[in-house]
C-alpha cells in the first residue's frame, strides 16, 4: 500500500489574510497563537471538511473569468471568454516557481501542451507567487526558459485569479470545458493518468478527434517502499514560522521579537547533545536576522563558523535561497552527517571544490537542489556560508526515488 503522503504533494499558504496586514512583532505573536487554535481544529475536524477547506471552484461551476493578471509570458494576454469562443478547452494550472511539488508536474504539463494545444488545449500557467522575488517578471521568466515552457504563463500578482477561483494551494489544476464549466479539478502532485484522461474527455467532447494521439508515456514518480512519513516544509521567516504541528525555529531567540538579528548557540551541535536535534525544525550557529521571508546570516565570516542545521527524513532535500543583495553570489556549504556529500548523494547543485567540499553557488533565487540520497533515512543537513547575503527562504523535502 503507497504511504499517505498527500500533504508533501502540495503547498497550502500559511499566513492567514487576517494575520498578513500585522506588523511584525504582532504578527508573531499572532502567528504562535494561530499555532494552538489551528491545532486544535484540525484535531476536531473530520477530513472530508478539511477536503473542502483546501478545494478550490466546484466541478460543474462556471469558470471565473481571469482578474488582475499582470505579465504574461509565451503569449498575449488571453481571456476565457474568448478561449471559450475558440472552442478551446483551457487547463488552468496554479503554480509558483521555486515550489518543488509545482516543479514536478511541469514534465506532465508540458507533454499534454505538445500533444493537445494543436487539437483544442490551451494551458495557462498562472504563476501565483509565494515570496515576493517571485513576483519579478525576470525572474520568473528565467524559471519559465530553464524548465522549457512553452505554455502561456501569466503573473497572478496580486492573486486575483487565484482568489477568484477560490484556490488554497499550489499546484492546482482546473479543467474548463468549452461550456465554460469546469469538468476537473486536482490539488497537488499525481493523477496524472486521470487528469489526461480528463483533458481527452473534455477535447472529445468539444469535437475535437484525439484517437489518434497516444496517451500516457511519462511514468509517475515512485515512493521510496520504506516512506511511511517524512520532514514537513521548513520556512525561515517569521511570517511563515508557525504550523499547526509548532513553529519551525528550535530556539527561543528567533521569536523575541520580527526583524531582530541575536547570536544563537547550537547546543546540539556540540559535546554529549551532538546528533540529537528533533526532527521538523531547523537550528541556528551565530548571529543571524530573523526577516520576513528568510531567515538571514547577520554578518560576514571567515572560517564557516556560522550555520543552519537540521534533522530530516527524505530521500532528497531541497532549498529556496537568494542573495539580500541582488546580483551578488556567493556560496553555501553542504555537509551531510557532519561530512561532504558523496557523488551518489549530491543534489544537482551541488559541486565539489578543490578541498573536497560540497558547495553551492547560489547566483539567482530559486530553489537549489541539495541532495538526492540512495535511500531513505535519518540524517543531519547543515548549511555554512560566510556571506552576510546568505538568505535562507525554505528546505523541502521529497520521498521519491529519483528527483528533487
Amino acid at each position: 500500500m503507497s504511504p499517505d503522503l498527500t500533504a508533501h504533494s502540495r503547498k497550502v499558504p500559511l499566513m492567514p489574510r487576517w494575520l498578513a496586514g500585522w506588523s511584525g512583532p504582532h504578527r508573531l505573536r499572532a502567528a504562535l497563537a494561530t499555532c494552538v487554535v489551528a491545532a486544535a481544529l484540525v484535531a476536531c475536524a473530520p477530513l472530508p471538511g478539511l477536503a473542502r477547506v483546501l478545494g478550490g471552484s466546484a466541478l460543474g461551476s462556471s469558470a471565473p473569468e481571469f482578474a488582475g493578471l499582470g505579465d504574461w509570458l509565451n503569449s498575449d494576454p488571453r481571456q476565457l471568454a474568448a478561449l471559450r469562443a475558440e472552442r478551446r478547452v483551457v487547463l488552468v494550472d496554479f503554480w509558483t516557481y521555486t515550489c518543488v511539488n509545482c516543479i514536478r508536474t511541469l514534465p506532465y504539463l508540458k507533454q499534454w501542451h505538445e500533444r493537445y494545444a494543436g487539437v483544442g488545449l490551451t494551458i495557462i500557467g498562472v504563476h501565483a507567487p509565494e515570496f515576493e522575488f517571485e513576483r519579478e517578471r525576470d525572474n520568473v521568466r528565467a524559471a519559465v526558459e530553464e524548465h522549457g515552457i512553452r505554455y502561456p504563463v501569466a503573473l497572478d500578482n496580486d492573486m486575483r485569479t487565484w482568489a477568484a477561483f477560490r484556490n488554497h494551494a499550489w499546484p492546482a489544476k482546473y479543467l474548463v470545458g468549452v461550456d465554460g464549466r469546469i469538468r476537473y479539478t486536482h490539488l497537488g502532485e499525481g493523477e496524472y493518468d486521470a487528469t489526461e484522461r480528463a483533458i481527452r474527455d473534455a477535447l472529445t467532447a468539444a469535437g475535437h478527434d484525439v484517437a489518434a494521439i497516444p496517451a500516457g508515456g511519462l511514468p509517475a514518480p515512485a515512493f521510496d517502499p520504506r516512506v511511511t512519513t517524512i520532514t514537513r516544509e521548513l520556512y525561515g521567516g517569521y511570517e511563515r514560522n508557525y504550523d499547526t504541528r509548532g513553529a519551525y525555529a528550535a530556539q527561543a531567540e528567533y521569536y523575541r521579537g520580527a526583524d531582530q538579528t541575536h547570536d544563537y548557540l547550537d547546543t546540539f551541535g556540540r559535546g554529549d547533545q551532538r546528533g540529537r536535534r528533533d526532527h521538523n525544525v531547523w537550528y541556528l550557529q551565530g548571529r543571524w536576522r530573523a526577516e520576513r521571508e528568510a531567515v538571514v546570516h547577520a554578518r560576514e565570516t571567515r572560517g564557516l563558523e556560522d550555520y543552519v542545521a537540521f534533522r530530516f527524513t527524505a530521500r532528497s532535500v531541497n532549498a529556496v535561497m537568494r542573495s539580500r543583495a541582488p546580483g551578488t553570489p556567493y556560496d553555501v556549504i553542504v555537509e551531510l552527517d557532519g561530512r561532504p556529500l558523496g557523488r551518489d548523494e549530491a543534489g544537482r547543485d551541488v559541486r565539489p571544490d578543490p578541498s573536497g567540499r560540497s558547495v553551492v553557488a547560489v547566483r539567482e533565487p530559486r530553489m537549489y537542489s541539495l541532495a538526492i540520497l540512495p535511500a531513505l533515512g535519518d540524517h543531519e543537513l547543515k548549511l555554512s556560508s560566510d556571506s552576510p547575503d546568505f538568505a535562507l527562504y525554505a528546505v523541502t523535502f521529497g520521498a521519491y526515488t529519483a528527483g528533487p
